[in-house]
């Protein structure tokens, strides 16, 4: 069944979330993709899928991902976020994340909760070795 997921990464996680979804071509392959503007179109140069690409978060691209929850639209929300640089729309990824929480839309904010989330390892087994970031 085919599910709308939404992928978002802020500037210095771009890369980290190219790499995840590259790693997991296949388990995205079946299902719509959905992103913010820049992020979109890395996303799809890398998966060579398409993506449909909302505005950038800071220029309303975070609303329209919210909007498609609110309208019962979206499935799942991976977004992989920088909690050490502060965006100057951290007020829309707050309302993001809220309205992720409110309508109960899983959310994977990193790596190891993107793996989690879509079954890649499992708690239940405990072999999930989770990579430590180096700042």
């Amino acid at each position: 069944m085919q599910k709308t997921i939404a992928l978002v990464a802020h500037d210095h996680k771009k890369q980290e979330l190219i790499d995840w979804a590259t790693t997991h071509k296949a388990l995205l392959e079946p299902h719509k993709l959905v992103a913010t503007g820049t992020t979109g179109g890395l996303v799809e140069n890398a998966l060579n899928q398409p993506v449909h690409k909302f505005k950038s978060g800071p220029l309303g691209g975070d609303q329209q991902i919210g909007a498609l929850i609110s309208e019962g639209k979206l499935d799942a929300l991976v977004f992989f976020w920088d909690p050490l640089n502060p965006a100057p729309h951290d007020p829309d990824v707050k309302a993001l994340l809220r309205l992720c929480s409110v309508w109960n839309i899983p959310v994977a904010c990193n790596r190891a909760s993107a793996d989690l989330m879509f079954g890649i390892q499992s708690l239940e087994h405990m072999h999930y070795k989770r990579e430590i970031p180096t700042y």
